[in-house]
């Protein structure tokens, strides 16, 4: 262990280096989490491309299951890439997952519709989104590894809080573009074939992203521990996955609830437009980027319990009236504030989570269970948050009822599991 922190202290890597793997890791991640969230944002035409019925509701439903299911994959993709990460290395293992989540998004940008090919084209639609989402469970946890791993002492939280700027960015990017051609195109071209041109944009930015990922060295926690001896058993590494999937839990059902889910919601109850919801959407998100380095600054003078409990008392209180407030139709004056409210609020989680996650675990076991943990929670909770609110919705008749019967449970699951966490900021990376 000695060896493992001299090897990892502030001389072992320049700052310059700190930087370049850190960007090397954060654009790579924004194009898979572009890829992967873009479809959230364009269900409702995907829903009738692929899944034409009589009843849009019914259509709605079938698209956001189809969304859910990229994230069953999740957990094998975490198992085994996370992995690869811990036994060849997180590089080794970045570099897989760029290609494996552009091979998927671009496959979907040219996939015939089901007016083409018939029921061949929703099966291979769910063919493409596991393949996604094997590479989107590696992706997380192996990056936020990468990155914690490079950071300099006591910026930690900073260095991590990249992590959610370039997953939320990923996803502002596919909203943002996502916006603009539903502006830009009359609704008939934006059916024909509008939609596909976000998926096809994947292919650009596979080619940055795999340059600068093959193009930084290994981290060097990683080369310190490379051929060190699993001291704790297997078992141990479960307990603490167990922990990273309780801390998960909130994180993820807000994300997706409170930002892939919104347009849609906006669309139905609050009386905006298609772009307006996009749009409104779109600053949220801005808002949420902009704000989460901040919080992860924070996380490392003040702890990063603090920090992560007044996200998950905040959202969890808040909830209920904020989308009160929405449903009652009055508009994008309204919609537009209480999203930048979200999206700030959000950010005080995704801004110390990065650290806090990783920092549960030691280096030679961080990569899979950190991964396993994050995805399994992501894909039971995260991933059909869109079609859980909307069958909420549905049976219960209130356009509110997630905010009482998904998040505010979901908050208070995740704050038991940070009460109960030593607090890591200022401490050594094991």
């Amino acid at each position: 262990m000695a060896e493992a922190s001299v090897m990892a202290a502030p001389g072992a890597h320049s700052v310059e280096k700190s930087q370049r793997a850190l960007w090397a890791a954060a654009i790579g991640n924004l194009l898979e989490w572009y890829d992967f969230g873009v479809y959230g944002f364009l269900a409702g035409l995907i829903a009738q491309k692929f899944f034409p019925g009589s009843d849009p509701t019914a259509s709605l439903l079938a698209s956001f299951a189809a969304f859910g299911v990229g994230f069953l994959a999740r957990p094998l993709g975490g198992i085994v890439i996370g992995r690869l990460g811990d036994t060849r290395g997180r590089k080794a293992a970045l570099v897989l997952t760029i290609f494996m989540m552009a091979f998927g998004t671009v496959g979907l940008g040219l996939l015939p519709s089901y007016e083409s090919i018939g029921v061949l084209a929703p099966v291979l639609l769910l063919v493409l989104r596991l393949v996604q989402g094997l590479a989107a469970g590696g992706e997380w946890g192996t990056s936020t590894a990468f990155m914690i791993e490079w950071a300099p002492p006591g910026r930690r939280g900073f260095f991590g809080s990249f992590q959610q700027v370039s997953t939320a960015g990923g996803t502002l990017l596919g909203s943002g573009i996502a916006a603009i051609m539903t502006s830009s195109l009359a609704p008939e071209l934006m059916l024909a074939w509008g939609w596909r041109v976000p998926f096809l944009l994947g292919a650009v930015l596979l080619l940055v992203g795999a340059y600068m990922r093959r193009n930084v060295e290994e981290t060097p926690s990683y080369e310190a521990n490379r051929n060190k001896v699993v001291e704790q058993p297997s078992v141990s590494g479960a307990v603490l996955g167990a922990r990273a999937f309780g801390f998960t839990i909130f994180w993820t059902i807000a994300y997706y609830t409170l930002l892939v889910w919104m347009p849609t919601f906006t669309q139905k109850f609050a009386g905006l437009s298609p772009s307006q919801a996009l749009w409104s959407n779109t600053v949220g998100l801005i808002a949420m980027v902009i704000a989460v380095p901040c919080w992860g600054a924070l996380s490392d003078k003040v702890g990063r319990r603090p920090v992560l409990m007044a996200s998950a008392i905040l959202i969890g209180a808040l909830c209920y009236p904020l989308l009160s407030l929405m449903a009652g139709g009055t508009g994008l004056a309204l919609v537009l504030p209480i999203q930048i409210l979200f999206g700030i609020l959000l950010a005080l989680y995704s801004g110390a989570g990065p650290a806090a996650i990783a920092e549960i675990f030691p280096t030679h076991l961080r990569s899979t269970w950190m991964t396993s943990g994050y995805a399994l929670s992501v894909a039971i909770f995260g991933g059909f948050a869109p079609f859980i609110a909307t069958w909420l919705i549905q049976t219960t008749g209130s356009p509110t009822a997630p905010s009482y019967l998904y998040l505010l449970p979901a908050a208070v699951i995740s704050l038991l599991v940070i009460w109960s966490l030593k607090e890591t900021a200022g401490t050594e990376l094991k």
